[in-house]
């Protein structure tokens, strides 16, 4: 994790970004809203976690920063530019200053190739990184010693690797670009606790030493709070609640992290939650709920919760730690939306 300075410009910016898909429901066709209006920032050197419930907009939102989906409305900014405004060299230069960990480090590798070609291959597009097969069958080993991997692994195939491993090998060809932030889409959920462990030191080894940007996304708040400087809740495809991770997690100004943080699994009996018992379904996002999406489910909603959206409130006592709600768990002074 940094150093928590957030005084430069943000290295990644989303404002207002929406999102939306058209699908076949009862027969009909309609409008399926995966981001509605999802505003955050991430610094260089920062981990940024983004957590919620499934179907509540993480992965379309990752894709969407990714230029795999085109947004409907909104903006990003990466470096000061939009990337959906780029084309040629620009683009490819993004492109390559954006890399990703997969959730399955077994299906995200080719299983035909050695993990020496797997970590060369986006030098193919990328060729004035290392031109030549000296320098990159050296970068491969530098890059294999980066990770924990022995530079005579270049040899071997995924599946001679545990799963631990496969997703080390992962890293390390995220890392062949040189990117400045890499999207980690539930990296370590598919690993055994104590390989957990390895892999989440590993990654912040790594981001203290090259200064890479993380944006983890998990369901997993131990994780999260392991890793992550700041948070971001997301509930029917906006971001509820933000701020630095401990704060936001300790004392949630939103009755929908609070839920979250209750049902997290902790040995700390003394300072555990007592648990709140969420009534009914995740309202469909082909239909969500008018004013707050939460409200359905909340036990502080009151009739102007359904009206408007909720007014974006601030925690007095931890600056950049906010939440859209009407009825915060904390005292907290309202902002214009």
């Amino acid at each position: 994790m940094n150093d928590g300075s957030t005084t430069h410009q943000p290295l990644l910016s989303v404002r207002d970004l929406t999102k939306t898909f058209s699908v076949r429901h009862a027969g009909k066709t309609k409008t399926l809203r995966a981001l509605d209006g999802v505003s955050l920032e991430l610094h260089r050197g920062e981990t940024l976690g983004l957590v919620g419930e499934s179907g509540c907009g993480k992965s379309t939102l990752a894709r969407t920063l990714l230029m795999l989906e085109r947004p409907d409305s909104g903006s990003i900014s990466f470096g000061g530019v939009d990337p959906h405004a780029l084309s040629g060299k620009d683009l490819l230069d993004f492109r390559r200053r954006v890399q990703m960990v997969f959730q399955d480090p077994f299906a995200s590798l080719n299983a035909r190739m050695s993990a020496g070609a797997i970590i060369s291959e986006p030098w193919r597009t990328h060729r004035s990184l290392y031109p030549s097969s000296r320098d990159r069958a050296a970068r491969v080993r530098e890059l294999l010693h980066l990770v924990g991997l022995r530079p005579s692994d270049a040899e071997k195939y995924p599946q001679e690797f545990s799963g631990g491993q496969r997703q080390r090998l992962g890293i390390a060809r995220a890392l062949a670009l040189n990117p400045d932030l890499i999207v980690c889409d539930e990296p370590v959920s598919a690993l055994d606790l104590s390989v957990q462990a390895q892999v989440l030191n590993l990654l912040n080894d790594l981001q203290q030493e090259l200064g890479v940007a993380y944006l983890f996304i998990s369901h997993d708040l131990s994780v999260v709070r392991h890793v992550a400087d700041r948070v971001a809740v997301m509930y029917l495809g906006r971001v509820v609640e933000g701020g630095a991770t401990e704060p936001t997690f300790d004392e949630p100004l939103h009755p929908y992290t609070s839920a979250l943080m209750s049902a997290a699994p902790s040995l700390d009996r003394a300072g555990k939650r007592e648990q709140i018992i969420l009534e009914g379904e995740i309202p469909s996002p082909i239909n969500p709920p008018s004013g707050c999406r939460f409200r359905t489910r909340c036990w502080r909603a009151t009739e102007e919760c359904a009206t408007v959206t909720p007014p974006l409130v601030h925690d007095d006592a931890a600056p950049g730690h906010t939440a859209e709600c009407f009825h915060p768990l904390q005292p907290a002074a309202a902002a214009a939306s």
